[in-house]
């Protein structure tokens, strides 16, 4: 029986445990030109116990922003002030790797610098509002991206990955789950396009595996996960065929040689051991927890097999010593969400270790 706390292969490197620190948006990138700072460099160095840390959601490019104070790695500006983030990890022992996730239609003009309108698979405008300067706004109807504009997108996550890697960053996960744009490539709400890049399944496949195998082939597969999370309306999505999507995209992917794929369990928990036996590579899962936080009982999960390695959020942002805490069956901090987004270091480096 494997234990938690044991070491797990990811691609070229093995891990001190399996307790992974899950990718949550912040939204302190105060630094100029939507860097990091001192303090975020703080933060992820006192998590660094984790098996593996992902970063919040970065965005491979300045359209590619959804958020207020989301960092970007476009810039050399950005790569320097990574950099002590990813010492900072590295003087503790951890590994983290940066997640790219360019937001899609999820996002407004006035959260850029420079104004951008949001670029979408289609002129679908999602459901709901979004966080800006003058209060909640509605979602605009994105821009749809032209064939030029898929291969430059593509190209924006190359040049993120290599960026990553330069600031020191152990690798890159490619956010494909939770309704932004990968996801909405995926999607049969989002993506009504009658090109090679919509229509049957592996059209909407094709831009995922694209980005995916250009990063792959920019700095190592061995450097390289995926985020999906099936069935997950987050962000108002709709996938129809749901089963026959992710497992064609799995095919599409396996020869590859990633060094994990990430799920975000959605609401088809029986769809999970499905993927599980399907992928070829080590698997990474967020379980689906309605109403609550993933808790010590998903170590169970490690231990029957069910999968590799177990991530966890909310528990993370309170507990920055967070495997400790598991090893000892407690106790745990209460995370504050009122300081979840955005805010100084009150409810972000002041949650206290144990002892």
């Amino acid at each position: 029986m494997t234990s938690a706390f044991e070491p797990a292969t990811i691609g070229r490197y093995t891990t001190r445990s399996r307790v992974v620190m899950a990718p949550m948006t912040r939204s302190r990138a105060y630094g100029p030109g939507a860097s990091p700072t001192e303090l975020m460099a703080t933060y992820y160095g006192q998590r660094a116990g984790a098996g593996l840390i992902v970063t919040e959601g970065i965005q491979p490019s300045a359209i590619g922003q959804g958020y207020l104070n989301t960092p970007g790695l476009h810039t050399d500006e950005q790569v320097a002030a990574w950099r002590p983030v990813t010492a900072a990890v590295h003087d503790r022992g951890g590994l983290i790797f940066a997640q790219l996730m360019h937001t899609g239609r999820i996002g407004h003009p006035d959260n850029t610098a420079q104004g951008h309108q949001p670029a979408g698979v289609s002129a679908v405008r999602a459901a709901g509002t979004i966080v800006t300067p003058t209060g909640p706004q509605e979602f605009p109807v994105p821009q749809p991206l032209d064939a030029d504009g898929v291969r430059a997108t593509i190209a924006d996550f190359v040049t993120a990955a290599r960026n990553a890697i330069e600031a020191g960053f152990d690798g890159v996960e490619l956010h494909g789950a939770n309704g932004y744009l990968l996801h909405q490539f995926l999607a049969t709400n989002t993506n009504l396009r009658d090109d090679e890049w919509g229509g049957d399944v592996a059209g909407r496949i094709r831009f995922v595996v694209e980005v995916t195998g250009a990063v792959a082939d920019a700095v190592g597969a061995d450097r390289v996960g995926l985020r999906i999370s099936p069935a997950n309306g987050f962000n108002d999505i709709v996938e129809d065929g749901h089963r026959e999507t992710y497992l064609a995209l799995l095919d599409a992917l396996n020869p590859l040689g990633l060094a994990y794929l990430h799920v975000a369990e959605g609401p088809d928990t029986e769809f999970t051991p499905v993927l599980r036996d399907r992928w070829q590579g080590t698997f990474l899962l967020n379980p689906y927890t309605p109403g609550s936080w993933t808790g010590p009982e998903a170590l169970k999960l490690i231990e029957t097999g069910e999968t590799d390695l177990v991530s966890y959020g909310a528990l993370y942002l309170a507990n920055p010593d967070l495997p400790r805490r598991l090893a000892a069956s407690g106790p745990f901090t209460t995370p504050d969400y009122r300081t979840a987004y955005g805010g100084d270091h009150h409810g972000y480096t002041d949650y206290p270790e144990l002892g």
